[in-house]
């Protein structure tokens, strides 16, 4: 347990009115402010109907009362939970008896960051709770519960156990010098080597279908002007979001729509047609539609069949890590022409009509498929993630690969051991077993007042 000598205290339901209302108290005086309040001691996890008076004996609001002492609680600190009527005034009132009592105001996130200084939660789970809090889909919501059962963090240490494994291994060799060459250049080692890279790639690829799943497919469409960007994005919003007209240029800056697709989030962006052109309007759309398309998950550019291979020179190369789709649209112009999903040397390729609605099917089975990490089921395993969980996993993969370089060309048993050993430490920050006061800041200062 930590020695935190302070006790917070905290309004843990959301702003404005409602039927009831939580404050949330923790710390080594919670028990004291509960029984001045109670006017006796309360029983642990026993629901106590109490009237809140403040110093003068005036009521404040009648609600119930609830104990949760050391170590059995979030915090693992001695917990009450006081609950009112939902009036923020009622809720202010108590706050500041409670603070009166002996409490101060806690600061974002503090509940969870004492739950995670106590051992109740590691780093990642303690993050799932905020990620779970701020779930806009059923599939976020779903990963955030397994994050914060412990999915992610049982992968993370599996992981560090045979990393650690394998650097014991390596260093035990180097007691031995006059064997180490010998040793360094064992199948075993290799194998165990190429074990851990595997675990570490599998790993990082559900990491990323984790962040997915907790901000959102970034889908951008693209392509010149009257390509029928707009109306794609009306057709999978279901509704009017973009103004179209027959007029080439209609679309001058940035428009975003998120959307879900069976309980996986999207966020679809309308950029500006791509095209040569002086209008200084039009010119400032296009740079701020190739600046989306630089960050995009997916890139869907839209474009029929007489253009295909201009658009594709257009856009250009598609950015490392992204997923390009080449929306055919218009099918409908084009007598015997059907919906269809075709791989490509240029990428996914998806005819429809958007107009119509033919073939926008295909087009949404392949964005859930692709921010549900290639299964096409977004329920089986995934869990929340975040972009420093990725970081780190990369600095990872790049020690092991340093690591590798080490044993095998190197032949040095001392430089390998030093790159596992920064591979352990930055594996170790994902649930916090290595973590720095600007790193613990930095995430639960995001978190609720409350929370």
């Amino acid at each position: 347990m930590t020695a935190n000598a302070d006790t917070i205290a905290a309004i843990a339901t959301a702003p404005g009115a409602g039927g009831i209302g939580v404050l949330r108290v923790s710390g080594a005086t919670a028990t004291a402010i509960a029984t001045t309040l109670l006017g006796r001691t309360p029983q642990p996890r026993h629901a106590h109907y109490c009237a809140f008076r403040d110093a003068t004996r005036a009521l404040i609001d009648r609600g119930i009362l609830l104990h949760f002492p050391l170590p059995n609680s979030f915090t693992g600190e001695d917990v009450v939970e006081l609950q009112t009527h939902g009036s923020p005034v009622v809720l202010d009132l108590l706050l500041r008896r409670v603070c009166e009592l002996g409490a101060r105001p806690a600061r974002a996130g503090e509940f969870s960051e004492r739950a995670y200084l106590n051992g109740k939660l590691d780093l990642a789970q303690a993050e799932a709770i905020a990620d779970l809090i701020a779930s806009q889909s059923e599939a976020a919501a779903r990963a955030a519960l397994r994050s914060l059962d412990g999915v992610f963090s049982t992968r993370v240490k599996h992981l560090l156990k045979n990393l650690i494994d394998l650097r014991v291994y390596i260093e035990a060799a180097i007691d031995f010098p006059e064997e180490e060459i010998d040793f360094l250049a064992t199948s075993e080692l290799r194998a165990r080597l190429d074990g851990v890279s595997e675990e570490l790639s599998a790993l990082l690829a559900e990491t990323r279908r984790g962040v997915r799943l907790t901000d959102g497919l970034h889908v951008v469409i693209a392509g010149r002007p009257n390509a029928g960007k707009s109306s794609l994005l009306n057709a999978l919003a279901a509704q009017d979001r973009a103004i179209v007209t027959p007029i080439a240029g209609t679309t001058r800056d940035v428009l975003r729509e998120n959307i879900q697709l069976d309980g996986v989030l999207l966020t679809l962006v309308d950029t500006a047609g791509l095209r040569d052109s002086t209008d200084i309007v039009e010119r400032e759309g296009m740079r701020r539609a190739r600046n989306e398309l630089e960050r995009a998950d997916v890139a869907l550019l839209v474009t029929d069949t007489e253009h295909l291979s201009d658009d594709l020179a257009l856009l250009g190369p598609a950015q490392s890590g992204q997923t390009r789709i080449v929306v055919c649209n218009k099918i409908d112009l084009t007598p015997g022409a059907t919906p269809s999903r075709a791989e490509t040397q240029s990428g996914i390729r998806i005819d429809l009509s958007a107009r119509t609605g033919d073939g926008l099917g295909l087009l949404r089975r392949e964005l859930k498929t692709l921010a549900s990490g290639g299964s096409g089921d977004d329920s089986h395993g995934a869990f929340s993630a975040r972009m420093r969980h990725i970081v780190a996993l990369e600095r990872v993969a790049a020690h092991l690969a340093a690591a590798e370089f080490a044993l095998v060309v190197q032949q040095a048993g001392e430089l390998a051991a030093e790159e596992l050993r920064h591979a352990q430490r930055d594996l170790g920050e994902l649930t916090g077993e290595f973590s720095s006061d600007d790193l613990l800041g930095t995430i639960f200062s995001s978190f609720c007042i409350g929370k």
